[in-house]
């Protein structure tokens, strides 16, 4: 049975949820939502956006809304994207395709750069004066996800490597997919973008969907005896660019 919602909060809701279709269904966008931030102590506004996949393919919001309180979102992870300045317009805007890290981005774990990448890339984007930070969720260890993440630590601190503890688990190195950030982002923009990576395999994924990439900024740092190993192996084994030596010198 159809619930019955408060009239304004149809109103409130209805001009912030976006439709986006894919070929499983939809991507329900909502946003913006303003968001100060701490950021190296001091407070920068982002606005913010999440999405939300869905089989159902309606423009009726109220349908989707109705849904919401029975299928406890929570047990599951949903992705977002954090924008800066104006982005949809300015011909020279800066984003970052960033997986989520349970261990670096919340605990500040030195096991990866994850933590200081997320920071320095909302510094970077808020310094630059326009861009977005879109934060994967479903990407936790390359996609294995978080318990999987787990147990490939402990095979690291038995000799293992990266790319090797994955695979050991039956997993391939990367099994990231960033079909759905792509369509979002080809709904926040149309324009050319710069990317910030060390990954060419991000900046692929963009050439192929048909994107304007006009640069790559690379991010590096955070280097330590924890991590050099991780950080070597990203070069070595996965393809990440060195970028001039500025990673893992001896």
């Amino acid at each position: 049975m159809k619930k019955t919602h408060d009239p304004k909060v149809l109103e409130v809701l209805g001009d912030k949820i976006q439709l986006i279709k894919t070929n499983k269904g939809a991507i329900y966008l909502v946003g913006p939502i303003k968001l100060p931030v701490n950021l190296y102590g001091e407070t920068v506004v982002f606005q913010w956006y999440c999405w939300l996949n869905c089989d159902e393919v309606t423009e009726d919001f109220e349908r989707i809304i109705d849904k919401l309180s029975s299928v406890n979102l929570a047990e599951f992870q949903q992705s977002s994207v954090l924008v800066y300045g104006d982005f949809e317009f300015d011909d020279n805007a800066i984003i970052r395709f960033h997986s989520i890290c349970h261990t670096g981005d919340i605990f500040g774990s030195k096991r990866c750069d994850c933590g200081f990448q997320l920071k320095q890339s909302m510094k970077i984007i808020s310094e630059h004066g326009s861009g977005a930070l879109f934060y994967l969720a479903n990407h936790e260890g390359r996609g294995i996800g978080l318990f999987s993440k787990a147990l490939a630590y402990l095979l690291q601190e038995n000799g293992y490597d990266t790319v090797e503890a994955n695979e050991a688990l039956g997993f391939v190195d990367d099994s990231r997919n960033y079909g759905d950030a792509i369509l979002v982002l080809k709904a926040l923009r149309s324009k050319p973008i710069t990317l910030i990576t060390n990954n060419p395999k991000k900046l692929q994924a963009l050439k192929n969907a048909g994107l304007e990439v006009s640069g790559r900024e690379p991010l590096w740092g955070d280097i330590s005896e924890y991590n050099e190993k991780y950080l070597k192996t990203k070069v070595n084994k996965s393809g990440h660019l060195e970028d001039e030596g500025i990673c893992c010198n001896d």
